[in-house]
């Protein structure tokens, strides 16, 4: 019996087969799903979205510099230099030592630490924008965002620039015990700082802002904007549920309950971020707004918009 043509489809249709489906797995897929809809969205639609799912609106998490791009007239900036922190200062240890689990966030993420910062210029209006990523190690607040978080207001006041922070995290970071606590007054004092200079702090709260972060400088800001339906609080719901124990109400810690309850300002979606920051900033430095019924885009040329309401202040 032949068996070449056997041998053909298991040695080369076969191949092919498992390389389309193994493309999810190697990052060459050209799909991605909605965690909150399950819907598979096109990557390029997705990218072009700023990572909002065009089914359901979710906001899936952005990146420091996708969403540092999205900010900057025609995405130029300049990154501030990222501090230099002990490594292991309290030579911790769980199930791996904290080196490696560092190692493991920055080849993972490509960045160096939870928090990147930027000065540049938002509608013509000088900045500072400091950005966490959830996806290192939680967001986690450490020495190394506490420094880059006072830098940043530093690098505001220098400039008379406002600050922006974009929030994101689980909260303190737990391999770096008291350290990791004490960057909860430290960035205190550095907004006091800006306040005494006169200076805007704004806060931006995406999924999730939590712990110990929520309980300093995420709450600290002159206006608070955040994501729809970003998780925001200090414990979490199981932890509530465990000592209350009742169950908790439908949208509990959402930003939509947040603001409704008044420890926030606004729900802004991600498409609008830009424009409700330029508005703001430029109240509260006393800039000309905007010609009314345009705005800037990332190239720095006006360019028409819908009016809108103005923002619940």
């Amino acid at each position: 019996m032949d068996n070449k043509p056997m041998n053909w489809l298991t040695r080369v249709v076969r191949p092919k087969i498992q390389a389309v489906f193994r493309m999810r797995d190697t990052g060459e897929s050209l799909w991605d799903k909605c965690p909150a809809c399950d819907q598979m969205i096109f990557q390029r639609d997705l990218i072009a979205a700023l990572n909002v799912c065009p089914n359901c609106q979710h906001h899936l998490r952005l990146d420091p510099k996708t969403r540092m791009d999205s900010l900057f007239d025609g995405a130029r900036y300049d990154w501030l230099d990222e501090p230099v922190v002990a490594a292991d200062p309290l030579k911790f240890r769980d199930q791996k030592r904290y080196p490696e689990r560092l190692r493991e966030a920055k080849r993972s993420t490509g960045r160096e630490e939870a928090m990147r910062a930027a000065s540049g210029h938002i509608d013509n209006l000088l900045c500072v924008v400091g950005v966490q990523d959830f996806s290192f190690m939680g967001g986690s607040m450490g020495m190394a965002v506490g420094e880059m978080f006072i830098a940043a207001a530093e690098k505001a006041r220098a400039l008379s620039a406002p600050l922006i922070i974009f929030a994101a995290s689980g909260g303190a970071r737990m391999q770096e015990g008291m350290l990791s606590l004490m960057q909860m007054p430290r960035t205190t004092i550095a907004i006091q700082m800006l306040r005494e200079a006169g200076l805007p702090y704004i806060v931006v709260l995406t999924d999730p802002t939590t712990g110990g972060v929520t309980a300093s400088y995420a709450m600290l800001g002159d206006v608070h904007i955040a994501e729809p339906n970003a998780l925001i609080g200090f414990a979490g719901q199981r932890v509530i549920m465990q000592t209350i124990r009742e169950k908790l109400p439908e949208g509990f810690q959402r930003a939509e309950t947040v603001r409704d309850k008044g420890m926030i300002d606004m729900v802004v979606h991600r498409k609008d971020i830009r424009q409700t920051l330029s508005r703001i900033l430029r109240m509260l430095m006393n800039k000309p707004l905007l010609p009314h019924g345009e705005r800037r885009n990332m190239n720095g040329a006006f360019t028409p918009i819908a009016l809108a309401a103005p923002p619940r202040i």
